[in-house]
């Protein structure tokens, strides 16, 4: 499924990858968060951070009537408040979809899969 645009030159298609890959870039760039989780940690892994190229798996994009709701998996690092980094990733979630895609997020969910402590 694609996120359409409507403009007066024609159609815009945002697929769900692209839409994923700006969000997992979003939720990665908080302080506190480790990485991206799995949505599905019992077939692809438990303790494996996702790169990149595989946000897709650790986000669920959902189209809703005037915008989308997304559900976000992180880790976080041990000895943050997990309250604070979810409201970032949600703040910031939001904030990158509209100004990159132009895309409403009606909702931005963010499960905390796991902690980390950082190797210093």
């Amino acid at each position: 499924m694609a996120v359409k645009i409507k403009t007066q030159s024609g159609t815009i298609d945002i697929s769900n990858d692209v839409i994923s890959t700006v969000v997992g870039g979003a939720a990665t760039d908080n302080y506190g968060v480790v990485g991206m989780a799995s949505r599905n940690p019992l077939k692809d892994g438990f303790n494996k951070i996702l790169q990149r190229d595989n946000y897709s798996k650790g986000v669920v994009v959902r189209q809703q009537d005037n915008g989308i709701a997304v559900e976000v998996n992180i880790i976080v690092g041990y000895g943050i408040k997990i309250s604070e980094v979810s409201k970032s990733v949600q703040e910031k979630v939001k904030y990158n979809l509209e100004t990159l895609l132009g895309i409403t997020a009606n909702a931005v969910n963010v499960n905390v899969q796991g902690v980390r402590v950082s190797e210093d």
